[in-house]
């Protein structure tokens, strides 16, 4: 299963480079498309959408954190960092896939 990520310019580059594939969204056209898309993957198993992105379609994003199994949704922080009071990547990481990053 591949990881994807979806969100802003900045986030798509520097998760390539570790190997991970995404798309970039600046619209809220666009970041539906892209969840579009990888609901009909079939080897996509985690898509992680940085909370800038995520803002444009709240509604449908609660709905997909709640209730998606595969692929799995997880909101990520966007590249301004953790707000106060935020959990950081590592702890959202942890929670959704039992990894310690």
């Amino acid at each position: 299963m591949k990881v994807l990520v979806i969100g802003h310019p900045d986030a798509v580059l520097g998760f390539s480079l570790a190997g991970v594939g995404g798309r970039v969204a600046s619209t809220a056209d666009e970041v539906n498309l892209a969840l579009d898309d990888v609901a009909s993957a079939k080897d996509v198993g985690i898509v992680l959408v940085t909370q800038d992105v995520a803002e444009m379609i709240l509604a449908r994003m609660e709905r997909l954190k709640l209730r998606s199994t595969i692929p799995l949704v997880v909101e990520i922080p966007s590249r301004g960092g953790v707000p106060e009071g935020q959990a950081s990547l590592g702890d959202i990481v942890l929670r959704a896939i039992g990894i310690k990053l």
